[in-house]
């Protein structure tokens, strides 16, 4: 029998968040320039958005990315640092450097909006 995944979950006011480790393979694109890539995502499920991978730092390409001054606060996850691109593709990368203890395992993770992520089963 195979490993079962291991999930956290966490949930307040009626709000969840389950992150389970992902085995698929996510490449992250732009513009033809590949800017992760990953076989050790993290999915992230949260009450009302769509599933969200959280990439090692190690898989993705930190040296292309320059650290915006943007800042937002969720209460289920803590607060958010940003990553935008040269080219202007501002605030395209985000990550919780002190996530909140119930989603620890985000720590050291980042998440680019879906509309550049790919994924595959290779």
């Amino acid at each position: 029998m195979a490993d079962q995944p291991h999930t956290e979950q966490s949930s307040a006011r009626g709000h969840t968040v389950e992150i389970e480790q992902g085995t698929l393979h996510v490449r992250v694109e732009h513009a033809g320039q590949v800017l992760a890539d990953s076989h050790r995502p993290l999915l992230l499920r949260e009450t009302g958005l769509p599933v969200r991978y959280y990439l090692p730092a190690a898989d993705v390409r930190m040296d292309l990315l320059t650290p915006s001054e943007s800042h937002t606060f969720c209460p289920f996850k803590g607060t958010a640092s940003y990553w935008s691109l040269p080219d202007g593709a501002k605030d395209l990368v985000w990550s919780y450097p002190e996530p909140i203890p119930e989603v620890a395992q985000i720590k050291d993770h980042l998440c680019f909006y879906d509309t550049a992520v790919v994924t595959d089963e290779t």
